[in-house]
């Protein structure tokens, strides 16, 4: 009799066992899809992100060349398809300036300064080479959209003239930087997204 229910406690605490343990294996396999992009694959968040309706975010611009080294700060907003609107945080000296692009529409706001001072200053941050939608449309019509995955980034490249990579959080979905080597021109541009919000942004709600 004791002998029986020795093996019927055996048993069950084995089959105990195993439950805990696929339990737990289970779970850490849940954890780490949740880590990463809300269970969605790094194809998904690249197809969802390709596709953006809109964008809002802090960017930080570091221009580098063999004659100099400029650095901008820049509030961006952008709606699809072609709607485009970017405030000068830094440097000061032109800081207020609002470029709003409307389709083939461009307009500059606050005319105070000098307007062929605000071109020489801006001619950097008002190319479109700089901006994530310009990025976007660059990949998308590449003939081999190349990606790679890091640390828990995503990133695209483009390749040509000019270089680009942009790092996307595989957590957030969201852009993180961007790096553009210009070959031609022997300058290098680093760019930091801070604060960024997507698919959230209203025509009325933009820079004003």
């Amino acid at each position: 009799m004791k002998n029986k229910k020795l093996i019927i406690f055996i048993i069950l605490f084995t089959f105990i066992l195993i439950i805990s343990i696929f339990y737990i294996i289970f779970n850490s396999k849940m954890a780490k899809k949740i880590n990463f992009g809300n269970n969605k694959s790094s194809q998904e968040i690249v197809s969802e992100f390709l596709n953006i309706s809109s964008y809002e975010a802090t960017v930080k611009i570091d221009v580098k060349s063999n004659k100099n080294n400029n650095k901008y700060i820049l509030k961006k907003q952008y709606i699809s398809p072609n709607i485009s609107t970017q405030e000068v945080i830094e440097p000061k000296n032109i800081a207020g300036i609002k470029i709003i692009k409307e389709g083939n529409n461009l307009k500059i706001e606050n005319t105070k300064l000098n307007l062929s001072s605000i071109f020489e200053n801006y001619n950097y941050i008002s190319e479109n080479d700089l901006d994530l939608e310009c990025f976007i449309e660059q990949y998308k019509n590449q003939k081999e959209q190349k990606i790679e995955e890091k640390d828990n980034q995503i990133i695209l490249k483009i390749e040509g003239n000019k270089n680009k990579n942009l790092y996307i959080d595989k957590n957030t979905a969201k852009p993180i930087k961007m790096e553009l080597k210009d070959n031609n021109k022997n300058e290098s541009v680093y760019i930091l997204y801070n604060e960024v919000t997507l698919n959230n942004i209203k025509k009325e709600n933009l820079i004003k």
